[in-house]
């Protein structure tokens, strides 16, 4: 049966008013706790304030290291007198290129040797020099084929780094202010992670929310259909979700390298057995210094090796050298001259752009003999990970590319940190209450109304956290007071107001 409009409007009119009791107002139903909601709030008041309070010092990291990721190339351009030379003949022996670097630097003692890698390179002699700072040497550049000296220069950790690239690595790593500055790139490779996770989590609840954007390659396209703030959140999240991955191997791998953390992480590889193996460099029926354990004295005493005149282990390099190159160590390498008579020489590859193994060997020089041989095939898997890892942090790993792609990297993290703060000024209340107006925190009492579940494992594993990364928990506790201070203050302002 078909019912005209006219009629459906009169039967209404004809309806008795509503009463209260009849249609009660409904009431919001209270949503209850899961996992998931919880998981949402928890990233998101932490990613605010870590992203507050931390982000400067990842920005000062950043921006450092832009620059630390295209040293080795400024590094080859500054000093490309010393580093290359013209090709032009047969090179001259080893020995020959090293006794002429000695005649330059007679009161130092000779430390090692690093044979010209291409045919373009200088040959490195190496000095001790009691003047210069931790990790730190004097290298002679010497021109392979006339055994020239071509000019000399401080050179700093296992790549060799040149003044300029020292400068940028310093800066990176301390700002130049001592054990003091590292602090700040440590709370930054510390708080990366952290920071980044907790957005991830925002990022990709964000993106599921909206039924046009299920597709996980939502993830990584930014939706330019929102309005100027949703354009900026729509940026900051889909460029960190780029940059996500190669930020979270820089943060651990910078972690390495830190006071605090780094302490802990090198306990946790040697208890784990993951530290870097190093080839045994004392000779064959050579007496082992004794360990004394303390409370006991030993009859009789320990004869000191004697030391070798540095003029008859120069005479055994080319050798040895022949040696190390026929038993695998073909790469660049550097040979360690021993320093008492009971020693071998060390031949080991240097960390060199395009090097991916590590090999070395131990040679007698007077025999010119293996002793003991280290193939980086023996090497614990995570060794070789985190020797990787620092070499891809350098910059070194694969050369160029390497470098290339850590500055696209540091130039999205820099897009992502500026973004993120432009979302926190645009969240100010814009009204005039005579105080200064900022960016308004996600709603308080996540922890709460968060499920026990979830609730439990978060704090378990931010103790772990805290306890293991040190500066992340002594920044938690701080960003914990804030919270519960800027609650205080709100609660006493209401009650003031009422």
């Amino acid at each position: 049966m078909t019912v005209s409009t006219t009629e459906t409007i009169t039967a209404e009119a004809e309806l008795p008013p509503p009463t209260p009791e009849a249609n009660p107002r409904p009431t919001p139903a209270r949503t209850k706790p899961t996992a998931r909601n919880g998981l949402y709030a928890l990233a998101m008041r932490l990613h605010f304030y870590a992203g507050i309070f931390v982000a400067p010092f990842i920005l000062v990291a950043a921006v450092t290291g832009a620059l630390y990721a295209i040293s080795p190339t400024l590094e080859s351009i500054v000093s490309r007198d010393l580093l290359t030379v013209e090709t032009g003949g047969a090179p001259k022996p080893l020995a020959e290129q090293i006794n002429a670097a000695v005649a330059t630097q007679p009161n130092l003692t000779l430390a090692a040797v690093a044979p010209a890698p291409g045919a373009e390179d200088t040959t490195r002699v190496l000095f001790t020099d009691p003047s210069l700072g931790e990790s730190e040497r004097r290298a002679v550049f010497v021109n392979p084929y006339t055994a020239q000296p071509v000019g000399d220069s401080v050179v700093y950790g296992s790549s060799g780094a040149l003044p300029l690239r020292t400068w940028i690595d310093r800066l990176h790593r301390d700002l130049h202010l001592g054990e003091p500055g590292r602090l700040y790139s440590e709370l930054a490779a510390s708080w990366l992670w952290v920071i980044a996770l907790a957005g991830l989590v925002v990022w990709v609840r964000r993106v599921r929310t909206r039924r046009s954007r299920n597709s996980a390659a939502w993830l990584f396209a930014p939706d330019r259909s929102q309005n100027s703030r949703g354009r900026t959140v729509n940026w900051h999240g889909s460029v960190g979700m780029w940059v996500l991955p190669i930020i979270l191997l820089l943060s651990a791998t910078g972690m390495t390298w830190s006071t605090y953390a780094g302490e802990n992480i090198t306990d946790l590889r040697q208890q784990l057995s993951w530290t870097t193996p190093t080839v045994t460099t004392a000779l064959p029926g050579s007496a082992a210094p004794e360990h004394n354990s303390g409370g006991q004295h030993h009859e009789g005493h320990v004869m000191t090796p004697a030391t070798i005149d540095p003029i008859f282990r120069i005479a055994q390099v080319d050798r040895v050298y022949e040696t190390a190159r026929a038993n695998d160590v073909t790469q660049a390498a550097e040979i360690t001259f021993p320093a008492k008579s009971d020693q071998a020489f060390t031949v080991k590859e240097r960390r060199m752009p395009g090097t991916y193994t590590v090999d070395a060997v131990a040679i007698d020089g007077t025999t010119g003999t293996v002793t003991d041989r280290l193939a980086y095939a023996d090497w614990p898997l995570m060794a070789k990970l985190t020797n990787w890892g620092i070499q891809f942090h350098m910059g070194l790993l694969f050369g160029l590319l390497n470098q290339l792609l850590l500055l696209a990297v540091m130039i999205g993290l820099i897009t992502v940190l500026v973004r993120g703060y432009l979302m926190w000024w645009r969240r100010r209340p814009t009204r005039r209450t005579g105080r200064p107006a900022l960016g308004r925190a996600p709603k308080r009492g996540a922890l709460r109304r968060t499920s026990p579940w979830l609730a439990v494992p978060v704090l378990a594993a931010a103790l772990l956290v805290g306890w293991f990364v040190p500066l992340v928990g002594l920044s938690l506790l701080a960003f914990l007071a804030i919270d519960v201070l800027i609650g205080l203050t709100a609660r006493t302002r209401t009650a003031k107001a009422g």
